[in-house]
């Protein structure tokens, strides 16, 4: 459409382009370059405009729309992303395109979630304009007791994008909380279909949400003491869009690597885990039991020493880690 044709041309521009030559470009009218900036200007640009220069792109908005996505990822993958304004959530809205035939590797990206899903049926805080809640579509052809790698493999490569973009890299604790400054930056939740012939994964949803540029008083109050967005740990306001593109091309990454590359994210996963070492409380249902986080087994799972000697090694279920999140850990 012209709008973004328009748009394409002013980002490619240091200088300022007159409307007559971006017209003889697109074979269209004066009057429809016109229109088309206004258009942009509504949604937020910031252009320029001189009767002898023409137009010039000062600002963009931080938006993660379809446009500002396309400035960093290429037209054929552009094909399998869907930006929406809002959604209830978009591993559900995903889980609808999935059931229609959709591909390996088919993005769904929402500027807000009106039920944001945490683990174990959780809410999850996902207000407007100041995050990233983002599914993808994989099919990993695994048996479902890989799930856990799978998560902790998305958290390394959400830790890489995020690393990339905003120059911090977060801790991770067991298995999908991304961590900076013992408060939570991201969640990750995975859901999976599984062929009742074979048992094997039909297909993964997995899910993203990070706190990009919010403040304190944009979580809700009952979670205020447990989160923090990117912008309040480094100070600085971030691109949504270049963090969200960031994220696809290592999620793209990731799935290619599944499963021969395990040794490259299980060191990163070692390395970035902020669980080991720490006293932690292993939740089961209501029942609780104290234990010692002794290290990350070669299948990601958590090996863990309680009080009585006895040693396990979690590969799901839940856990607390004292003093984090604060005293009493909301286990969100």
């Amino acid at each position: 459409m012209t709008k973004d044709a328009v748009l394409a041309i002013l980002r490619k521009e240091n200088d300022y382009i007159s409307g007559e030559h971006i017209s003889r470009l697109l074979g269209v009218s004066r009057a429809a370059v016109n229109t088309a900036v206004k258009a942009l200007r509504a949604e937020g640009y910031e252009i320029s405009s001189s009767t002898n220069k023409g137009y010039h792109l000062d600002a963009v908005p931080n938006s993660i729309s379809a446009q500002e996505l396309a400035a960093y990822l290429d037209e054929a993958r552009m094909q399998t992303v869907e930006c929406l304004a809002s959604v209830d959530s978009t591993n559900n809205r995903l889980r609808e395109l999935a059931l229609a035939g959709a591909p390996d590797g088919q993005v769904v990206l929402a500027n807000e979630q009106t039920q944001g899903k945490g683990r174990r049926g959780r809410a999850f805080a996902s207000p407007q304009d100041n995050g990233i809640y983002l599914s993808i579509l994989f099919h990993p052809d695994t048996l479902p007791t890989d799930i856990v790698e799978i998560t902790a493999w998305t958290a390394v490569a959400t830790n890489n994008a995020i690393e990339e973009v905003c120059g911090v890299r977060a801790g991770i604790k067991w298995v999908n909380d991304l961590v900076i400054d013992r408060k939570k930056i991201c969640g990750i939740l995975t859901e999976m279909s599984v062929e009742s012939e074979s048992g094997y994964i039909q297909y993964l949803i997995i899910g993203i949400g990070i706190n990009v540029n919010g403040q304190a008083e944009d979580f809700p109050e009952d979670v205020r003491h447990i989160a923090t967005s990117l912008a309040m740990e480094t100070g600085k306001t971030h691109s949504r869009a270049a963090l969200a593109a960031a994220l696809i091309r290592e999620l793209d990454s990731m799935c290619r690597a599944w499963p021969k590359e395990k040794t490259e994210y299980l060191e990163a996963y070692r390395r970035d885990n902020i669980t080991t070492g720490k006293e932690i409380t292993v939740v089961r249902g209501t029942e609780e039991a104290p234990a010692f986080a002794v290290a990350i087994g070669d299948d990601f799972s958590l090996r863990v020493r309680y009080a009585d000697g006895r040693s396990e090694a979690l590969s799901s279920g839940e856990i607390s880690i004292r003093g984090l999140y604060g005293e009493a850990e909301n286990r969100n």
